[in-house]
């Protein structure tokens, strides 16, 4: 669980400023290709509750994916899917939308495909994925897990680390490092504002670069 005064730390940085501070400290939290399915849906910040998919086969599932993890979330945690970056297949739909505003869910991030998302446009809720299709999971994918490390887009997911998203995408903050990674956001982000008050007071784009050394900003 965030406290209030953490959480609206990040609320006020982007995923871009989070991911510079992630890269200058040497961690590993930039995804790619995942977005907000619809230019309405807003910002979302919170723990992580993961999801694991794998193909549907001979074991079968004992619950419809999503349910556990749905069941196990608080409110503010953002449910956090890896079905390998799968397109061709929903993971996501209205139903377990409904169930996740019910229970207060910040959002939904995939990495791979939902569906209904006039739903999700709807009901107001955020849902940031690869791509949308219409196919069922049924028969194609189940839950293999809930709650356990997980791989999303490259970085690696627990139970509890800080996700950020927003329009550019989204990031993932190792727990531990929480604070350390939000610090240097807020200075880069300050750096950054006095660059565009200077480029907007008209000083010219390359003295502004040589005066900041913009290039090696993260260093």
């Amino acid at each position: 669980m965030l406290d209030s005064t953490t959480r609206q730390r990040l609320w006020n940085l982007s995923t871009t400023n989070l991911s510079d501070a992630i890269d200058a400290l040497g961690y590993k939290g930039a995804t790619f290709g995942i977005v907000p399915m619809w230019h309405t849906m807003t910002k979302i910040v919170g723990p992580a509750v993961t999801v694991k998919m794998t193909a549907a086969g001979e074991t079968k599932g004992k619950h419809h994916l999503g349910v556990s993890a749905i069941a196990a979330a608080e409110k503010g945690d953002v449910i956090v899917i890896d079905n390998g970056g799968r397109i061709d297949t929903s993971c996501w739909g209205g139903i377990l939308t409904n169930g996740a505003m019910m229970k207060g869910i910040s959002g939904v991030v995939i990495d791979g495909a939902c569906r209904d998302v006039d739903e999700f446009v709807e009901c107001g809720f955020n849902v940031y994925a690869r791509g949308s299709v219409v196919a069922t999971a049924r028969g194609r994918i189940m839950e293999e897990a809930t709650n356990v490390m997980i791989q999303f887009a490259g970085v690696q997911v627990r139970p509890g680390d800080i996700v950020v998203g927003d329009k550019s995408g989204v990031v993932i903050i190792p727990i531990e490092h929480l604070d350390e990674v939000i610090e240097k956001a807020e200075q880069l982000e300050a750096k950054e504002e006095a660059m565009i008050k200077e480029i907007k007071a008209g000083v010219p784009m390359l003295e502004v670069d040589s005066k900041f050394n913009y290039e090696r900003m993260l260093k």
